[in-house]
């Protein structure tokens, strides 16, 4: 049995076959134009869902990354705003140092005062100072509002205590809690609070110290002295109730020891006057500790034992409004390392996703030059064939 082909039949074959050929030239040619194996879904839909998968990657990461661009300048400037504060602070104690100069007089002291006034004022500008965009950034989770306000009463805190953190893959602080750096040291030596009471003209006590930590009660300690016959003696109350010592012997700066607390209470107490030592509690805010100090410095006619006992006291609460901020500096610190690693991490994982997308999408260009050549080679001998065929007519036979 044969089979006859038209002449027809042949031609549209053969134009059929170039056809396609052009066709898969042309999208080679584009393939090479773009650099791209995946250009659409339609393309590969497996290699064009892993590439959108690492593109949404890639976004995260970077978005991730603003973020933390973000976090690395507020805490950049906040670490320097702690340290301006540290820094007054250091300023402020110099000052009181001075103070306790027995040969300075009132005006002298009040020339101290004027300075830790013009100090107290800087420390306010720092604590309310914003990252230049409106954001404050001891403002905690309140960051639009001026934090630190300058009441009547004192400074008063009106943001909104806690922090501004970036998203959970991240978690960087984005503001500091200003309460927490500025109003909330511990009063005291940090674990106990003395303090002489009102009145107390000749004699003082020191900040002490914790001679034996497991004999801590938490209780709150008076001591009350009397003078009779030129001899002084004290006794003690506990949480305002008797406790064994009643008369005891006093002299002038020897340790008196209570309940695993040591301390010290110099001068010359009068019948009646009382010293009160408390547990210490976290709300020491910087302002009011620079308020009384400037307070003291201000009032004239002070006794010596006043002079030394405000001394004492404004030293104690500057030195731990210190360690706070220095603290919370040593944080931010630590933060910006962090911040470091945390950049280095999204580096690495929108690396990661820009490789996982090419390979996902790109295309080899050594492979596709080739294909390229082989197909642009097989067109070229599809055309040639095309026209040996259309040559191959009854009447061209015949001519030759």
């Amino acid at each position: 049995m044969s089979i006859r082909i038209s002449t027809l039949r042949a031609t549209e074959a053969g134009i059929e076959t170039l056809q396609k050929r052009q066709v898969q030239l042309a999208e080679s040619q584009e393939r090479l134009t773009s650099g791209k194996r995946v250009d659409k879904a339609s393309d590969d839909p497996a290699a064009a869902a892993r590439a959108e998968r690492a593109l949404a990657g890639e976004m995260r990461a970077g978005t991730s990354q603003r973020a933390v661009d973000a976090s690395r300048t507020a805490m950049s400037l906040s670490e320097t705003a702690m340290g301006d504060a540290v820094e007054l602070l250091q300023q402020a104690r110099e000052a009181m140092v001075a103070s306790g100069n027995a040969s300075y007089s009132d005006q002298e002291r009040r020339g101290l005062a004027e300075k830790l006034s013009a100090i107290r004022q800087q420390l306010l500008s720092v604590a309310n100072r914003t990252d230049g965009a409106g954001t404050y950034l001891f403002g905690g989770q309140g960051a639009s509002t001026q934090p630190f306000v300058d009441a009547a009463g004192g400074v008063q805190y009106q943001g909104i205590s806690g922090e501004r953190r970036t998203e959970m893959g991240t978690d960087l602080p984005l503001t500091v809690d200003g309460d927490g750096i500025f109003m909330t040291a511990r009063t005291g030596n940090g674990v106990f609070q003395t303090s002489a009471a009102a009145g107390v003209t000749g004699a003082w006590i020191d900040n002490g110290q914790v001679s034996d930590p497991s004999a801590l009660t938490g209780s709150t300690y008076t001591l009350q002295f009397s003078v009779a016959a030129g001899v002084t003696t004290y006794a003690v109350l506990q949480d305002g109730l008797p406790t064994a010592v009643t008369a005891a012997p006093y002299t002038s700066g020897q340790d008196i020891a209570v309940d695993g607390m040591t301390f010290r209470i110099s001068g010359s107490p009068a019948s009646g006057d009382s010293f009160t030592v408390q547990p210490s509690a976290s709300s020491l805010s910087v302002f009011d500790a620079m308020d009384r100090a400037i307070g003291e410095l201000s009032t004239t006619g002070r006794s010596t034992a006043q002079i030394a006992q405000g001394t004492t006291n404004a030293l104690r609460d500057i030195d731990q409004s210190m360690a706070l901020l220095q603290g919370a500096r040593a944080v931010a610190g630590e933060m910006l390392v962090r911040i470091d690693s945390e950049t280095g991490r999204l580096a690495d994982q929108k690396l990661a996703n820009q490789e996982q997308r090419s390979l996902a999408e790109d295309l080899d260009m050594t492979e596709a030059i080739s294909k390229f050549q082989n197909q642009q080679t097989g067109y070229d001998a599809a055309l040639k064939s095309y026209s040996m065929v259309q040559r191959l007519s009854l009447f061209q036979y015949l001519n030759t």
